[in-house]
């Protein structure tokens, strides 16, 4: 049964995105709301009590992406969700899940600094995890974020546990001001004895 008050706000839904969050066409739903506070960020609406935000329910954002349902079929694409942050929200996810089309790939965009719980709720059907990583080492991440890293810690540890590396694809940023490649490379060595092994190394492109 559909839940009718499960509400979520999103700060924008993006059609027609190919190959850039998942396979195929996506559409990006942007929740709001994210625990952390990135020196860069590129979403701070995210977090903007004046922003005005979309209110749905699962079945509204349904209605809402229904329309690009063909390209998604037919490219073996879906919706990928992110914000914000997208984890914050797997009831309202696994609702979505539950009523959209089966062969819809659902990709989360996503630092993992939630609660496990959350991760464990939506990793069964999730297509792909595209993980935010920021930097493993704990200083740097704490001065980038204004938060720990423990719980990104500890569900790369449940995803590894669980077999679930092949759906994850993880983002290493040259971050300047803050890491290195060599912390890079530290960063991966310790991803890869976990099982990790989908990387995307890049640098951040800060505006002046």
């Amino acid at each position: 049964m559909n839940n009718e008050n499960n509400y979520a706000k999103f700060i924008g839904i993006n059609r027609h995105r190919i190959n850039r969050d998942g396979k195929g066409v996506t559409t990006l739903a942007a929740f709001y709301s994210c625990p952390l506070r990135c020196r860069y960020c590129i979403n701070s609406q995210c977090f903007d009590p004046n922003i005005i935000c979309q209110t749905l329910t699962p079945k509204m954002l349904l209605k809402k992406v229904m329309i690009d349902d063909l390209y998604f079929q037919a490219t073996d694409g879906g919706i990928t969700f992110g914000g914000g942050e997208p984890c914050m929200q797997s009831r309202f996810i696994e609702e979505f899940h539950r009523i959209c089309n089966p062969v819809w790939n659902i990709n989360i965009e996503t630092s993992l600094n939630v609660k496990t719980g959350h991760i464990a709720h939506i990793a069964e059907f999730v297509s792909q995890f595209i993980v935010d990583i920021k930097d493993m080492n704990s200083t740097i991440y704490q001065a980038y974020t204004s938060a720990d890293n423990n719980l990104v810690t500890k569900n790369l540890q449940f995803l590894a546990q669980h077999g679930f590396q092949d759906k994850c694809r993880l983002r290493l940023p040259l971050i300047k001001g803050y890491n290195t490649f060599s912390d890079i490379e530290k960063s991966k060595t310790l991803l890869t004895d976990m099982g990790f092994y989908n990387f995307d190394i890049f640098e951040y492109k800060i505006s002046k």
